[in-house]
């Protein structure tokens, strides 16, 4: 495939990423001002799937079939599907589904598109390419898009313009980001990090939307966000925005962003901070 080549598929994939997506931002936004139910609990009591998330993932998908049919498809609430182009979508159809049930205005829709190496193998991080992404909050009416090389944008009610991290951010200065899981145990450890950590920088965050934390890191909204145990489809789009807004985004010592850590900052403050991240978490005893 070409420069040019590429440069077109993923402003294509772009587009339809973004259509999507707005489309699913104005759904869920209806179905939660009609009142939230629960469907079910998946990896602990705590942690729910709304009957709104499982209807936002069955539109996004029948959407992207009519439109891509040949794609593989790997979302938070159903089964996955590999395809034949070598294209895959990675969808979270609501990030931040306690926000959502609570109705704090810390939810989005995220949806991206990725190059996989092997049509017949599920997405991976480790060996992806992704090519678009778009973060939806219906609820602020931003929207949130990158495509590989075209840098990272928000349209908002105030416009659209081009995001650019922070720069010359000392550690002591970073307003870090941070997310816990929903295992209680865990959760414990995560707080031992997250008190070495908020000796060392500015203060912490935890908004409850690790796509929206992302995006927030490209928006100079955050300097740097660090959490561990996000799947696939929690960072795939918030990656590549952040990254396409001149983020390093990556996990420990060379790894990309994953389960074991995602992590993103200004590369110079992430030269600093990242090493202090890992170090903090082999102190809290979490899995590295």
């Amino acid at each position: 495939m070409s420069e040019t080549q590429f440069d077109n598929l993923a402003g294509e994939l772009l587009e339809i990423a973004k259509a999507i997506g707005v489309e699913a931002g104005a759904l869920i936004a209806r179905r939660r001002s009609e009142g939230v139910e629960v469907a079910q609990t998946k990896s602990s009591a705590v942690d729910v799937v709304t009957f709104a998330d499982r209807e936002s993932e069955d539109f996004i998908r029948a959407r992207l079939a009519e439109l891509r049919p040949d794609d593989g498809f790997l979302g938070e609430e159903s089964a996955g599907s590999t395809g034949t182009s070598g294209i895959a979508w990675v969808v979270d159809p609501i990030d931040g589904t306690v926000n959502y049930l609570y109705d704090i205005p810390a939810y989005a829709v995220s949806i991206a598109a990725v190059q996989v190496p092997d049509a017949a193998l599920a997405p991976d991080p480790a060996t992806w390419t992704a090519l678009a992404g778009v973060v939806v909050n219906p609820v602020l009416g931003e929207v949130f898009s990158a495509s590989a090389g075209g840098g990272a944008w928000l349209n908002s009610r105030n416009g659209t313009r081009r995001l650019a991290v922070n720069t010359g951010v000392e550690v002591g200065k970073a307003l870090v980001g941070t997310g816990f899981a929903y295992d209680a145990e865990l959760r414990v450890r995560q707080a031992d990090f997250i008190r070495g950590l908020v000796a060392e920088v500015r203060d912490i965050r935890r908004a409850g939307s690790a796509a929206l934390d992302l995006c927030s890191v490209a928006a100079g909204r955050l300097d740097a966000y660090a959490e561990r145990g996000l799947n696939p489809w929690d960072h795939a789009a918030g990656s590549l925005i952040a990254r396409e807004a001149g983020a390093f985004v990556g996990g420990f010592e060379g790894a990309a962003e994953g389960s074991v850590l995602t992590f993103a900052a200004d590369p110079v403050l992430a030269e600093v901070l990242a090493p202090l991240v890992f170090e903090l978490h082999r102190s809290a005893g979490l899995p590295l």
